[in-house]
């Protein structure tokens, strides 16, 4: 992203920091700009300067008003001390960073749809190509960020590449922050390095007898004992049919009603989805009106008929949605079907 946009024709370039993080379950943004947030200033302008912006725009969840507070105190400093303006520290080089708190739309999450309300208009994605660091924000090219990734930069700069990729995995090199949650005695935030087994991490934790584990978030996938040993690294979730996403860990035990849960997350989607394209707009709906039927025992011509209505509703959001949202609606529902027997019982 960084070497397409510093190599664009375009001049006019900016940098955008996704801070939504409105995926449920994830909090690792919220805590990283509460608790450091002088570090995500630093690292903005270092990815400015490198893709030659003179903007960069933070898109803040709303519903995180201490960070917004610490953020707006980091980039006064900041801009009082010289990092950032028209010369940022002493040097031909000028950048301004702006905070924009976003609405509490999870569509917004979807960088396009962000670039959309950025500029002042309803939170609807663009199909892609362009891409945006070819056309994106104000229609320029535009390098789009997360916070975790934006403040590797600092370790890489700091410490070398070398030393970087010794921790991790040759395909995941680094570390990774998890959100643990749910049935465990520790919940919090945890950094460690990508290759840790799911069993190690549940561990620390103290899940307390964890019948299944929700990984990625609503939009991600369950894990079942079996998979408990399977390393955390981009490369070996994917062979075992799991997804890091955000770095969600949801532990469930034995006491979870799974089908309240499944009914939660069908139900998530249907109330976030933008409406832009019809894949999307009436495919969670028929999602959530399938799922509450067969969650109360009422399925329409029996459990096994609604069952494959479900997957072909979920093939089709993945084949036709505009953006991630309705691609991954069914994610987690389809696999508590498939790893955990959901609805196997339910009345044909």
């Amino acid at each position: 992203k960084w070497a397409a946009v510093a190599s664009a024709r375009e001049t006019t370039r900016y940098l955008v920091c996704n801070a939504d993080e409105s995926e449920p379950g994830t909090f690792k943004d919220r805590v990283l700009m509460e608790e450091d947030p002088f570090a995500l200033v630093e690292a903005m302008v270092i990815a400015g300067t490198a893709i030659g912006a003179e903007r960069g725009f933070i898109y803040l969840r709303g519903e995180y008003p201490l960070a917004e507070e610490r953020l707006t105190h980091a980039i006064e400093r900041a801009r009082a001390a010289g990092v950032l303006g028209p010369r940022v520290l002493g040097h031909d080089v000028r950048y301004e960073l702006e905070l924009r708190r976003g609405a509490g739309a999870y569509i917004c999450g979807e960088e396009t749809a962000l670039f959309a309300s950025l500029e002042g208009f309803r939170g609807e994605p663009r199909s892609k190509p362009p891409f945006p660091v070819e056309v994106g924000l104000f229609g320029r090219p535009t390098v789009v960020n997360n916070v975790e990734t934006l403040l590797n930069v600092l370790p890489l700069l700091n410490e070398g590449v070398a030393k970087y990729r010794s921790v991790g995995t040759a395909g995941s090199p680094g570390t990774r922050l998890f959100c643990l949650s749910g049935a465990v005695a520790r919940p919090g935030l945890y950094e460690l390095p990508f290759g840790v087994k799911l069993s190690e991490l549940l561990a620390l934790a103290g899940a307390r007898e964890a019948q299944s584990v929700l990984l990625g978030g609503a939009a991600g996938s369950f894990a079942v004992p079996a998979d408990f040993e399977v390393p955390l690294s981009f490369e070996d979730t994917k062979k075992a049919g799991l997804t890091l996403g955000s770095g969600v860990v949801f532990v469930l035990d034995g006491a979870v009603d799974l089908g309240a849960t499944v009914q939660r997350i069908a139900r998530f989607f249907r109330d976030e989805s933008c409406g832009q394209c019809v894949p999307c707009r009436v495919g969670t709906v028929r999602q959530e009106e399938l799922v509450q039927r067969l969650c109360h025992a009422r399925p329409l011509g029996g459990a096994a008929q609604e069952r494959v209505l479900l997957a072909e509703l979920g093939q089709v959001m993945r084949d036709a949605s505009i953006c991630g949202l309705g691609q991954t609606a069914s994610s987690a529902i389809e696999s508590a079907v498939a790893k955990l027997g959901l609805f196997q019982e339910a009345q044909s």
